[in-house]
Formats: structure tokens, sequence, C-alpha cells
């Protein structure tokens, strides 16, 4: 249970980490741009913006890469190594004296999570021993779940206050805390010594892996729109005060961790048919904040709907992966990872493209839809392609299942 409570610890550093700086957006570019923010701080935000997208880069390239690099190395020691860089990173993110350098910490710190999480739960998965190993896996995925719920909205609350320097400065003491605690109390695990990088990367051989990933890419990017700049919607548009941001991110916290839940189950009963569903679901939550956002209690409400669609969609993008991958399961798990942070990435940066060119904060809401039916036409597309083909995949990964890897990266193995 230590060890697990030590890898728990990290995902919650990771869930703050990632997911802090889109609350504290507005105070970010007041302190790091303030040329731009003195002309418009409309600008200087959609500025700011880019370190959720570095941040995002940073896991996509981390992901696989390291995952595959690291693979045939004990996992106890990788996993020391994985949260002391993370705390390293994020140490530089607090003292970085300029938007530049922290732009650089951001994708550093990013390159180490989606690793993180596929290892870690290959360690948890076998914690518990035969017949909990699911188990010890879904424990560990609570620190990224608490963070969402707890974490993130103090976080923000505590960066408002003091700085959000101040932030990120508990999350490096986090991540040293998970050091040392896993460095303590994981036991030893040896890695994969036959596995090696270039034989995974097999998989991108496969058309329909591409149109997986598309489908994350593209449609969880109507999600990430929506929330990178949902601070400044929640003070300007809705002109609320800045604590309000903090209680909003607990409601869009909630709602992610329901949507993950309820989404594995739909995703069972008819993938093809939740997925579809799914990617309208949220373009319409996208639509209906974007035509509602100056009323607060609309705003929580459509905020909360497009976090439920989005993380529903999860293990659905998961399982059409898993499924579609053949023999390349453990690194399928990864770059769904890297997927769905390619979402991160374009959600953001293309919510503060709309912002910079003048469309005003409730763009990145439009955007989100965008995104959203653009998800639906590579799912379309890739159903008809395999219905065309015949190529149905043999195996099938139980959606409930996936639920629990479409954040980790990992596939958690029954006994």
């Amino acid at each position: 249970m230590r060890a697990l409570l030590s890898l728990a610890i990290g995902s919650f550093g990771i869930g703050m980490t990632e997911f802090v700086v889109m609350g504290l957006l507005p105070n970010i570019a007041r302190e790091l741009v303030p040329g731009a923010w003195a002309a418009s701080p409309d600008d200087a935000i959609a500025q700011a913006g880019w370190l959720i997208s570095l941040y995002a880069l940073g896991v996509v390239v981390g992901a696989p890469t390291i995952a595959g690099s690291v693979a045939r190395f004990p996992r106890n020691r990788v996993m020391i190594v994985l949260a002391a860089a993370l705390a390293f990173f994020t140490l530089l993110t607090v003292i970085a004296p300029t938007f530049e350098l922290v732009a650089a910490s951001r994708f550093l710190a990013g390159l180490p999570h989606g690793a993180y999480f596929g290892i870690g739960a290959l360690v948890a998965a076998d914690a518990l021993g035969p017949g909990n190993r699911a188990k010890g896996v879904a424990f560990v995925l609570t620190g990224l779940t608490i963070a969402n719920v707890v974490g993130v909205p103090l976080g923000t609350l505590l960066g408002q206050q003091v700085g959000w320097r101040a932030a990120f400065a508990v999350v490096t003491a986090i991540f040293l805390l998970a050091t040392i605690c896993i460095a303590l109390f994981v036991p030893k695990h040896p890695g994969s010594p036959g596995r090696r990088l270039r034989d995974e990367l097999r998989v991108f051989r496969i058309g329909q892996v591409w149109l997986a990933l598309g489908i994350g890419a593209i449609g969880f990017g109507g999600f990430f729109a929506m929330y990178s700049y949902i601070a400044p919607m929640i003070t300007e548009i809705a002109g609320q005060p800045e604590w309000a941001v903090s209680l909003v991110l607990v409601l869009v916290g909630i709602g992610m961790t329901i949507g993950n839940i309820v989404g594995g189950a739909l995703a069972d009963k008819d993938l093809r048919f939740w997925l579809f569903t799914g990617l309208v679901a949220l373009g319409a939550a996208s639509v209906g904040l974007a035509l509602t956002a100056g009323w607060i209690v609309s705003l929580v409400l459509f905020a909360f709907l497009v976090a439920f669609c989005g993380s529903a969609l999860s293990p659905a993008i998961q399982t059409r992966l898993m499924d579609v991958a053949e023999d390349n399961q453990s690194i399928a798990a990864a770059l769904n990872h890297s997927a769905l942070n390619i979402g991160n990435s374009l959600g953001a940066f293309l919510g503060g493209l709309a912002i910079a060119a003048g469309l005003g904060l409730v763009a990145p809401a439009w955007v989100g839809a965008v995104l959203a039916a653009g998800g639906l036409v590579v799912a379309i597309v890739a159903y008809r392609v395999e219905d065309r083909t015949g190529r149905h995949p043999d195996h099938r990964m139980p959606a409930a299942e996936a639920a629990q890897t479409a954040i980790t990266g990992s596939i958690p193995t029954q006994g």
C-alpha cells in the first residue's frame, strides 16, 4: 500500500502541474508579458496559453519515446528518475525569470509525464498481486483525479492570492516527496531487457492507428479549448471575482471524474455509437457555453457538461486505439496519452489564436465545438474505411478497463 501511495503522490503532482496553469493564465500573463498585458490583456492571455501547448507537446514527445527507451531498465529506478525530473523541471518554472525560460521549462516538465503514468501503472499492476492488479492501477489514478477536484482549485486560489509561482512551488514539493517515497517504498521491479523502441514503432504502419489518434487529437481538443481559457471567461465574461475560478474548477474536476467512469460503461455497450454520440454532445455543450457564458449559472452548467463529455470520451478513444493496434499494445497505450495531449496543445493554441484575432474570450468555446465536429468526421471516416475493407479488429479491449488506462497510458494486467 505504501508503494501505491507513493506513486499516487506523483500522479497528484502531475495533475496539478498540468492543469493549475489554466486557472492562473491571467496572473501569469500579467507578470511575464507586462507589455502585452498593458496593450491588450486578451492578447497577453493568448500568449500565455502557449505554456499549456508547450507542456502538452512535451507529453506528446516524451510519452512514447521515454517509455519505449527505458523499458529494459528496472522500473523502480526509472520511477525515481522520472519523479526527480518532474521536480527539477517544475522548479525551473518557479525560478525562471522570463516568459521564454518559463515556456522552455514547461516543455521539459511535460517530457516525463506520460512515461511516469505508463511505467507507474505497470508497477502498480503487480504491487497487489494476482486478482487485485487493476485495483492497484486505479489507486494510482486516484492521485490525478483528486488533483482535478482538490489540488487544482486550491493551487489556483493560492496562486491568485500569493503569486502564481507559489502554486508551482507547492507542486515541486509534492514531486520531491514522491521521489523520496518511491525510493523508500517501491520495491525492486525488473524491466523487460529484450524490448527496444524500434520494435514498438511498428505500430505506425497501421492506418487505423493514425485515424484513432486523430479522433483523440482533434476531438478531445474541444475540451481543452474551453478548459484552457476558463479563468478569463469566468472573470471577464461572467463578471465574477477571481476566487470564483477555484469553485468552478472544483465542479469541472467533478465533471471529469464522473465522465471518465460513465464513459467506460457507455462505451462497453456500443463503442461506435458512444464515440459518435459523445463527440456530438461535446460540440453541443461547447456551443451552449459560447452562447450563455455571460451568465455564471449557465457557464458553470455548460463547463461541467464539456468536462463530463470530454472525459467520457477518453475511455472510448483509448478502447478504439487498443482495438486497432494489433499486438503493439504497450506503445499504443502511450500514444493515446500523446494524442490527448496533442488535443490539449491544439485546443489551447487555436483558442489563443481566436482570442488574439479579436474574436473575444468566448471564442475558445466556439473553437471547441469546431474541434469536436472535426473529431466526429475523423471517426466517421475511420469506421467507413473499416466497414469497406471488412478488416475489423480482433482484439477488443473492455472500455471499463480503458477508463483506467485512458489517462495512465498503460494497460492494467488482470491476474
